[in-house]
């Protein structure tokens, strides 16, 4: 089960979702977020982290040059985007990027197009994106098979074991639901992150699956596996 860890602003943070078994971490460059972060912050960031550790910058509705800009001047390995990108587009920057994956909204009907879009993953969102509300589970089930799905939204270490077992996901990803309550926007409760975590390796399947490995054997998950850099 891929576990990402979105909305990292911080050092601290990012070491503690590493120490803790997270496969990946999220920068979010999206102007307006209250986990904004500057390239150049988290270019030293992701300089600190192991290299099977895939940092991706997030963006909604950023020029495609900038978009890779970014990601190749921050060090970064991946781009989320997290807009109204097209399939043109997202190809466009997937030749350019190690890694892409493109995020729709829950019930969006482009999800059914999805695999046009050349992404290396697609991200099922709540409507309202890092608002960090659940959605309708049952919006997942019309995306095309064969794609590796990461399931966001309002995810806990409450109800991640839930989601996984309803939706059947390739990975997870959490922000909101791992974050301090007293604290500055972004920051995370060391405990919600183990906890998440752990309820997301416990939930996935016990059989090994076409994207990973068992993942009762404690190995991190190598998400260049399948040839992508």
């Amino acid at each position: 089960m891929f576990v990402k860890i979105c909305g990292i602003t911080r050092e601290d943070d990012a070491l503690l979702a590493v120490a803790m078994g997270a496969d990946a971490l999220g920068f979010n460059f999206a102007p307006g977020s209250r986990r904004q972060i500057a390239p150049m912050l988290a270019r030293d960031i992701a300089r600190r982290l192991p290299p099977e550790i895939l940092t991706v910058g997030i963006f909604r509705d950023e020029a495609a040059s900038r978009v890779v800009e970014i990601v190749n001047s921050a060090g970064l390995r991946a781009a989320q985007l997290h807009g109204h990108e097209s399939a043109e587009t997202t190809r466009w920057i997937r030749e350019r990027v190690p890694f892409v994956i493109k995020a729709f909204a829950a019930g969006d009907p482009n999800l059914e197009q999805a695999a046009s879009y050349g992404a290396d993953a697609i991200m099922i969102d709540s409507p309202e994106p890092g608002s960090g509300e659940v959605f309708d589970w049952s919006l997942a089930e019309g995306r095309p098979d064969g794609l590796k799905v990461i399931l966001a939204g309002g995810l806990t270490p409450e109800n991640v074991g839930d989601a996984i077992r309803s939706v059947k996901p390739w990975g997870v990803d959490v922000a909101t639901g791992v974050e301090a309550e007293r604290g500055e926007p972004g920051q995370k409760d060391a405990h919600k992150v183990r906890g998440f975590i752990e309820q997301a390796r416990a939930a996935a399947p016990a059989e090994d699956d076409e994207f990973g490995p068992d993942p009762g054997s404690g190995a991190p998950f190598d998400w260049m596996q399948d040839g992508s850099l």
